[in-house]
């Protein structure tokens, strides 16, 4: 009785004739919908939880976007600041609308950035759950496939990130849906929001469209129409920090290749076409249990052996349309270079996805085959199987050891941030310290460069970060005053961050970004190994406004009036 039981609550489909008016079948569909809504919002307050960690935390990626947004409660903030005017400049019109319109009801940027995943999360999760019932109508599929998504999702930073690629997957599950729904006006709306939040997506959605309404050539025009008026505004945005860098260029930057501020060149041509970060065509999709996916098609060519199987529906082929459209993408993206941007973005959610359906399925229809296979024998062993299994399922994050994944940056700087809170909106800070990098976001004060904003893809923009950096490295360990000094007057500089440990050759070796501003780098890396004494080094003490355990904030009015003897 009760493995018949466990026989029906997993692996019955639903009645696709009278759905509604069947009481089991709206029993079964709202149980596992609700448990896949638990799972997706507690890995939502596990995400939440790091956010709130500390007084000042935020997301790595989100500090891009985040930080000039807070022009949006103070537009007094950032004045005239290079990085925020080229950030405001790439971000997606509909992304800032959201957080602009949030800013309107006192919603700081920074607190939304954080408590948005959790509500995307839960906008995929039905999503997802919904589509698999498209696909196949079986409440457990569902459910299995919404958690391995959704853990997938939380071993990377794209969902917890805020960013515009946040949107990625509840933009595309939307349209997936209303596209096999057949839900046209709906679908017109999933473009215009994926142009409006992450163009890119609308070249996989156009490219579907095309496999799916070849020979509606009414409709096909209509859409096609709709996303060339979406995307024109952004194919014809000429930016002030234009033009992007060329394929031959790219080449040429060191910025590009290993150990560079954004690599994507890499030597080794098979970890460049599979498992680059930004170039290769595998995904590092988690948990393992996704990668059973792979068997999907297996399981579809012997039908006979898995009686569940005849339950999927032709609407399954979508998931063959998005392999296929976004794999011509990942090579065109190859061959255009850097004109579609990074290859990847074309692969890694969509693959993400459709590995998370495949999975689902499949392990439904196996654990179907295990309950009809001799049913009658061994019932203690098949229930003790099928109780490892789901456990694994459920429990494999919590013994993962890196779940889940937030990529939040905490600092511990407060002192920093309170004191420059209190100086004059329009101060500047120059350092090379990765410090440097928070500043913009928990001080709201402007950076002269930083790691995490040297973006090397517009040349008008990168230009003059290059320049800048290439400066900062040459006045910072130079044995005299003046370049210092020059490099103050020049940009307004206010005030210059010190790492305590800043003078040591091992400072530099370890920030390999740096390595690219050739040959300041080099130069100041061979003076400190030979021992030389910094100008700024010797008035660490005179002109410091500020110490902590790890940093010396110097004021650059004392430096410019200050001389070494």
């Amino acid at each position: 009785m009760l493995f018949s039981h466990l026989d029906k609550l997993l692996t019955e489909p639903i009645n696709q004739i009278s759905p509604i008016d069947d009481k089991r079948t709206c029993a079964s569909v709202i149980f596992w919908l609700s448990l896949s809504l638990v799972f997706a919002i507690f890995y939502g307050i596990l995400g939440l939880q790091r956010a709130f960690s500390g007084e000042y935390a935020a997301q790595d990626d989100a500090r891009e976007y985040v930080f000039w947004m807070q022009q949006f409660i103070d537009a007094e903030l950032l004045p005239h600041d290079l990085i925020a005017d080229y950030f405001k400049s790439i971000t997606p019109l509909g992304y800032a609308a959201i957080y602009k319109l949030m800013a309107s009801f006192n919603i700081h940027p920074l607190l939304l950035s954080k408590i948005l995943p959790i509500f995307l999360g839960v906008i995929v999760t039905i999503y997802c759950f919904w589509l698999c019932l498209e696909f196949f109508p079986v409440p457990f599929a569902g459910f299995i496939t919404t958690l391995l998504l959704n853990q997938s999702l939380w071993f990377k930073d794209d969902l917890i990130s805020a960013t515009p690629r946040a949107f990625i997957y509840p933009l595309l599950l939307a349209f997936f849906y209303h596209l096999v729904k057949e839900s046209w006006l709906i679908t017109c709306l999933t473009i215009v929001l994926q142009g409006f939040i992450y163009p890119p997506l609308l070249l996989i959605s156009l490219g579907i469209l095309c496999l799916r309404l070849r020979n509606n050539y009414f409709l096909l025009a209509g859409f096609l129409g709709l996303g060339f008026l979406v995307m024109l505004p952004y194919a014809l945005a000429s930016s002030k920090f234009g033009p992007v860098i060329t394929a031959t260029q790219a080449w040429k930057m060191p910025e590009l290749w290993t150990e560079g501020r954004h690599p994507f060149f890499d030597t080794n041509p098979w970890r460049f076409w599979l498992i680059g970060q930004h170039s290769g065509i595998l995904p590092p999709l988690m948990p393992p249990f996704i990668w059973l996916g792979l068997f999907f098609p297996l399981i579809l060519r012997y039908q006979s052996r898995f009686p569940l199987v005849s339950f999927v529906k032709s609407k399954i082929t979508l998931l063959r349309q998005i392999i296929i459209v976004s794999s011509t993408l990942y090579f065109a993206a190859h061959v255009l270079l850097l004109k579609l941007f990074f290859p990847t973005r074309y692969t890694v959610h969509t693959f993400r996805i459709v590995m998370a359906f495949a999975a689902g399925i499949t392990l439904t229809v196996m654990l179907d085959k295990l309950f009809h296979a001799n049913q009658q024998k061994r019932r203690f062993g098949k229930i003790s199987l099928i109780v490892v299994l789901i456990g694994g399922l459920l429990l494999y994050p919590n013994f993962s050891g890196r779940f889940p994944t937030t990529d939040y940056r905490i600092s511990g700087e407060s002192a920093i941030y309170k004191f420059l809170q209190t100086q004059p909106k329009n101060s500047l800070i120059a350092s090379l310290a990765d410090e440097a990098d928070n500043i913009p976001t928990f001080a709201q004060r402007s950076i002269l460069v930083g790691r995490e904003y040297a973006l090397p893809f517009h040349l008008g923009y990168y230009s003059q970060i290059r320049q800048r950096t290439t400066e900062l490295i040459f006045a910072q360990y130079s044995q005299d005053l003046v370049a210092a000094q020059k490099l103050i007057q020049k940009y307004g500089v206010s005030f210059w961050l010190l790492e305590g440990t800043a003078f040591q050759p091992e400072y530099l070796i370890k920030k390999t970004w740096l390595k690219s501003f050739q040959p300041a780098f080099t130069e100041a890396l061979s003076s400190l190994k030979q021992g030389n004494i910094s100008g700024l080094a010797r008035l660490r003490k005179q002109c410091s406004v500020l110490q902590t355990d790890k940093f010396s904030l110097l004021k650059a009015e004392c430096i410019v009036n200050s001389t070494l003897e």
